[in-house]
């Protein structure tokens, strides 16, 4: 075997008459419940083999392509034994096993010298002459990491270039609006076409017809999974009469709509933004960042790994923004001690999920087989709210990848797991992107569940060209969150001027900015380090083309996150 990896004939001849001498001296040495198998075990053929060749390798073994072991060694066999344990134990082997042990030798002896009598003497022990030479590759670890390292290689620009062939595909057919309102009729018999005027934020009078004793939240499910909000309730629930419009003899509750939707993406900064948000006098009276009720709950679903569990009356959200909606009666009734600038308050949420998960239509239309979801959220929020504002968060969503493994609590997370997990996630990616179009991999929930990072939400133009087949380029904001980080008051600003809010105090501006970081990363997950360069380039090139169509969608090559 020479230093350049590779082996001969000749050497593994001499080799395999010394592993049998060897094996035999071994044999010779176990004892007779032992020897009646007439087997050698797995282990000491591993052992052998090892010893012979491990010294060619800086004492480093190395599996060649002899293999001796056996495919199905005996289950049954017992203790082990190895050749140096049998020269420490000479002297307790009985006469039998010592004249065994002798013929061994001498038959190793002989062959020794019988190889070493036909030996070419121009070169060395071992050296075949050039007929004799048969180059083999030795698959050392190194080798082993190098081949896949390659074979990912070649793999991500294959998919690179299916997902540019297939980028540029025709924006799906938005569903009709009557097909809409069928499709969740109770949530259109609830929420009316129209919204009051003079009043920023969309709302309405719905007719109460409930006991004035009892408490009007009591049934209301999000107070069972939230004991802020629970809190809330109690407190809106003492004075809820005092909130009452009287008309004709009737009584009438305010009721609202989220004025704007933090809509993602997860990882991306919108915990941070909403909380900042709430800082503002007209934004202040909001009350939970993350419903989930637009993708999840209004189907009955908290988490789909859970199964099935209660729907959410489209009631329980309403009552979401029902402090909202107290106040802006007090100015309505004028009981308030503010001026109607108060009809200026503003209502919102911040679901990062709102953006991208369509998943419960898998599991409401399963048996139809759809390869796309029918209808998406964004089809039931711009039926019943045409006006709504809508505000995106984006990262480089290598980074932000990354960030979403961190994130959720698992065992033995790990830059190297990560690694394994985007190779994984990017083949299963692969495969589906092979049978199937862009979009429907994006949106298929059986790929989503498989893959073990959430790689499709980093995906952000495929979601973005949905959600601007029913609103207006106008309606959306979006934004970076290395910008946000980067110059936080200017990107506040962007947001204020969207939602048309008024200027802050010098005090709750500095107070604002000052704000520590919401749902930043554990201590022990920063102690993990950065993802591994390797892993940093697999995901870049993977997102290229996603990034370039983003872009110049957005006329901004920022979202390109070339510098990241």
């Amino acid at each position: 075997m020479d230093t350049s990896g590779h082996t001969h004939s000749y050497g593994c001849c001499f080799e395999r008459k010394i592993v049998s001498c060897v094996l035999f001296l071994h044999a010779s040495s176990m004892s007779l419940s032992d020897y009646k198998y007439r087997n050698i075990t797995q282990t000491d053929y591993n052992y052998i083999h090892t010893l012979l060749i491990g010294e060619n390798y800086g004492k480093r073994p190395v599996r060649t392509f002899f293999d001796f072991r056996h495919t199905n060694p005996p289950e049954n066999l017992d203790t082990k034994w190895s050749p140096l344990v049998l020269l420490t134990n000479l002297r307790s082997i009985s006469k039998v096993k010592v004249v065994s042990f002798l013929m061994g030798l001498t038959l190793m002896f002989l062959i020794m010298a019988s190889y070493t009598l036909t030996w070419d003497k121009k070169g060395l022990l071992l050296t075949p002459s050039p007929d004799q030479m048969r180059p083999v590759f030795v698959p050392t670890c190194t080798a082993v990491a190098d081949v896949s390292s390659e074979k990912t290689s070649k793999d991500i620009k294959l998919l690179v270039k299916s997902i540019r062939s297939k980028l540029e595909y025709t924006p799906r057919k938005v569903p009709d609006e009557k097909d809409v309102i069928e499709r969740d009729s109770h949530l259109f018999s609830v929420i009316p076409r129209h919204f009051l005027p003079n009043m920023k934020s969309p709302c309405w009078y719905e007719e109460f017809s409930g006991e004035l004793s009892s408490d009007p939240y009591r049934r209301n499910l999000f107070t069972l999974r939230s004991k802020s909000f629970k809190t809330i309730c109690d407190h809106l629930g003492t004075n809820f009469q005092q909130h009452l419009h009287r008309r004709d003899g009737k009584m009438f509750r305010l009721r609202c709509l989220p004025f704007f939707y933090i809509i993602g993406q997860p990882k991306c900064g919108t915990t941070d933004l909403f909380h900042r948000l709430l800082l503002h006098p007209e934004v202040k009276f909001n009350t939970m960042k993350e419903p989930h009720w637009w993708t999840r709950k209004r189907f009955g679903y908290i988490r789909f790994k859970d199964g099935f569990q209660e729907n959410f009356p489209v009631e329980d959200y309403l009552d979401l923004f029902d402090l909202a909606a107290h106040k802006l009666q007090e100015v309505i009734s004028g009981n308030s001690s503010g001026d109607h600038r108060a009809l200026q308050l503003i209502t919102g949420e911040a679901s990062a999920s709102t953006m991208w998960d369509n998943q419960a239509w898998s599991y409401l239309d399963g048996e139809k087989e759809v390869a796309e979801p029918p209808f998406l959220v964004q089809d039931f929020i711009h039926t019943v709210q045409p006006g709504a504002k809508i505000i995106i968060m984006l990262r480089d969503p290598v980074e932000r990848l990354y960030s979403d493994y961190l994130y959720f609590k698992m065992a033995n997370k790990s830059a190297e797991d990560f690694h394994q997990k985007v190779i994984d996630s990017v083949h299963l990616f692969q495969s589906c992107l092979s049978e199937g179009t862009l979009r429907s991999c994006v949106y298929n929930t059986s790929l989503s569940n498989a893959m073990p990072v959430r790689l499709n939400l980093g995906m952000y133009i495929i979601f973005l060209l949905d959600w601007l087949t029913v609103f207006q380029r106008e309606q959306i904001l979006v934004l970076r969150l290395e910008d946000y980080a980067a110059n936080l008051k200017v990107t506040i600003k962007q947001v204020f001027d969207f939602l048309s809010l008024g200027p802050l105090s010098e005090q709750l501006e500095a107070a604002l900015t000052k704000r520590a970081m919401s749902n930043t990363r554990r201590a022990a997950d920063r102690n993990l380090g950065p993802m591994r360069p390797a892993t940093r380039d697999l995901l870049r090139e993977f997102h290229q083309p996603l990034n370039q169509k983003l872009a110049s969608v957005l006329d901004n090559k920022a979202f390109l996150w070339s510098s990241s």
